[in-house]
C-alpha cells in the first residue's frame, strides 16, 4: 500500500476531492491510503493561530515553523520520508517525475497558506519543492491533489486496465490518439473505418500515427524527444539481437535518454531503475556513466570493461545471463488452456521457492497485472510474467507437473501477451539452466551472442 500523507489546514478538502472516482476506490481497497493531518492540531496557541505577520513587513500572514514541523514529526516519527512542499518555485511537475514519486512507499505532502511558511522549518522537513504551474493558488491543497492523483494512478493495481497508462498522453512522449464509442455516425461525423475493421495491427498503426500527428503540431518539444528516441532505436536495431533490451526500453515509453555517444548510449528504465548502457569502449562507458544518476539500483551492460567500471563504483555481479528475443509476429500454440492472469491473493498459492526479498518483487509484479498462472482445477501448478524492466521470466512449474509443457505454455502465453501490444518479446536466462535454454530454443527465439551481465550496488 502507498501512503499519502497531506499535511494541511484543511484536512476535509482533501478527504472530500479524493474520496470519489478511481483514486476513492483504490482507497477503499487498500491500494493506496491517503491521510490528511491538520496543522493546526499542532500550534499552541490556545486561540488555535498558526500564522503570525513576516518580519520585515509585507502583505499578509505567514505560516509558523513550529505547528508545522510538529505535524511533521507525528507523521513521520523522525523517519526520511519523501517530503513535497507545493509552491510555484518548485521543479516543475511532469510524468517523468509522477513515475518517479510512485516508487516511493510513503510521501508526505505539505500545503502552504496565506503567503507561505517560515523558511526555516522548510529547510528543516522538505525534500522536494514542486509547482504544478506558473500560477498562483490561494492555498497548497489543489496542487496536492492533482500531484497524488497522477502518481496513485501508476501505483500497480489503481487502474483496472493494466495498459491504461501506457495509452493515454505524455507516454512515450506522444499526446493521446483521438477516440471514438457509439454512436458510430454522430452529427453527419462517421468514426475512422479502421477503428471498425477489427484488424488490431491497422489499429495500432493508424493511432500511432494520429498520436504522432498531434504532438507534432500541438506539442513540437515533446516531438523532438520523440523523434531522438526513434532515431537511437533505429541505431540500435542494426545488431537488434545484442540491443533489444534497450530497444523495447525506449519503444515501449519506460526508458529515458541519458547520455548519447556516436553509437553508444546510457539509457534510464524509470520504474525498475535499471541502468542500461551499450558502450564499445572503456572511454565511451566511463562517458556514459557520467550521466546516470547516483541512485541507480542496477545495471544491465554486456562489455567485460563496463563490469570493471561499476565495481569501481561499488556495485557488483548479481548474474550472467544469455538474453534471447522472438522476432516473429506470429502467436505461439498455447496447450494449455487454464491460464489466467493472476493478483495479489495469488501470492499464498504460490510455492514458498522464494527468499523473503524475491516474494516482495513477485507481490509488486503481481500488483502490476505482469504475472500469468497456469492452473489445474483450482490448483496453480505454475506462473511466469513480465519483470519489471520488460523482459520475460520468472518461470516455475511444480514439480509434479514439469514434462507435461506446462513451462512452454506458459511462456508461450505471455509471448502472446506482449505480441498483441504491439511488443518484441525478450528474455534473460543463466547458462546453468539448460532446461530454460532448451525451452527458448524450441519456442523459436532467437539467442544474441553477448553475454549479459546484472550488477547491484550492496545494501
Amino acid at each position: 500500500m502507498m501512503k499519502f500523507h497531506v499535511l494541511t489546514l484543511f484536512p476535509e478538502m482533501i478527504a472530500q476531492g479524493l474520496a470519489a472516482s478511481i483514486i476513492g476506490r483504490a482507497a477503499e481497497k487498500n491500494i493506496i491510503a491517503v491521510d490528511p493531518v491538520n496543522i493546526r492540531n499542532y500550534t499552541t496557541d490556545r486561540h488555535g493561530r498558526v500564522d503570525d505577520t513576516p518580519y520585515g513587513g509585507g502583505a499578509g500572514m505567514l505560516m509558523q515553523a513550529q505547528p508545522v514541523y510538529d505535524a511533521h514529526r507525528a507523521v513521520s516519527g523522525g523517519r526520511k520520508i519523501r517530503t513535497l512542499y507545493v509552491t510555484p518555485q518548485g521543479r516543475p511537475f511532469d510524468q517523468k517525475m509522477a513515475a518517479e514519486l510512485a516508487k516511493e512507499e510513503e510521501l508526505i505532502l505539505l500545503c502552504g497558506h496565506y503567503e507561505g511558511i517560515d523558511e526555516r522549518v522548510l529547510n528543516e522537513v522538505v525534500t522536494d519543492f514542486v509547482s504544478i504551474g506558473d500560477y498562483v493558488l490561494t492555498g497548497g491543497e489543489l496542487a496536492a491533489m492533482v500531484i497524488i492523483d497522477a502518481v496513485a494512478r501508476l501505483v500497480p493495481g489503481v487502474l483496472g486496465n493494466g495498459t491504461s497508462a501506457e495509452e493515454e498522453s505524455f507516454y512515450n512522449d506522444l499526446l493521446e490518439y483521438p477516440q471514438y464509442t457509439r454512436p458510430e455516425v454522430w452529427q453527419g461525423q462517421s468514426v475512422p473505418k479502421v477503428l471498425l475493421s477489427g484488424d488490431h495491427a491497422a489499429i495500432r498503426e493508424w493511432r500511432l500515427e494520429q498520436a504522432k500527428e498531434r504532438t507534432k503540431a500541438l506539442r513540437p518539444d515533446l516531438y523532438g524527444r520523440y523523434e531522438e528516441r526513434q532515431r537511437l532505436i533505429g541505431r540500435l536495431s542494426r545488431d537488434k539481437r545484442n540491443q533489444i533490451h534497450i530497444m523495447e526500453c525506449l519503444a515501449r515509453g519506460q526508458g529515458e535518454i541519458l547520455q548519447i555517444a556516436g553509437e553508444d548510449a546510457a539509457v534510464y528504465h524509470r520504474e525498475s531503475g535499471v541502468c542500461m548502457v551499450k558502450a564499445s569502449s572503456a572511454e565511451s562507458g566511463r562517458y556514459l556513466l557520467t550521466a546516470c544518476p547516483e541512485e541507480t539500483k542496477r545495471y544491465l551492460v554486456s562489455r567485460d570493461f563496463m563490469c570493471g567500471l561499476l565495481w569501481e563504483r561499488g556495485y557488483r555481479e548479481i548474474a550472467v545471463c544469455r538474453q534471447f528475443l522472438y522476432t516473429r509476429k506470429v502467436p505461439l500454440p498455447v496447450r494449455h488452456k487454464d491460464i489466467r492472469q493472476l493478483d495479489t491473493e495469488s501470492l499464498s498459492c504460490i510455492p514458498a521457492i522464494c527468499d523473503t526479498q524475491n516474494r516482495a518483487y513477485l507481490e509488486e509484479r503481481l500488483r502490476a497485472g505482469s504475472m500469468y498462472g497456469a492452473f489445474v482445477g483450482d490448483r496453480l501448478v505454475g506462473f511466469a510474467g513480465v519483470h519489471a524492466a520488460g523482459g520475460i521470466g520468472m518461470l516455475y512449474v511444480s514439480e509434479d507437473f514439469r514434462g507435461n509443457g506446462v513451462g512452454a505454455s506458459l511462456e508461450s502465453y505471455v509471448i502472446n501477451r506482449l505480441l498483441e501490444r504491439g511488443y518484441t518479446p525478450y528474455g534473460h536466462v543463466a547458462p546453468c539452466r539448460e532446461a530454460a535454454l532448451r525451452l527458448q530454443e524450441k519456442l523459436g527465439l532467437y539467442q544474441a551472442g553477448d553475454t549479459f551481465y546484472w550488477l547491484e550496488k550492496p545494501e
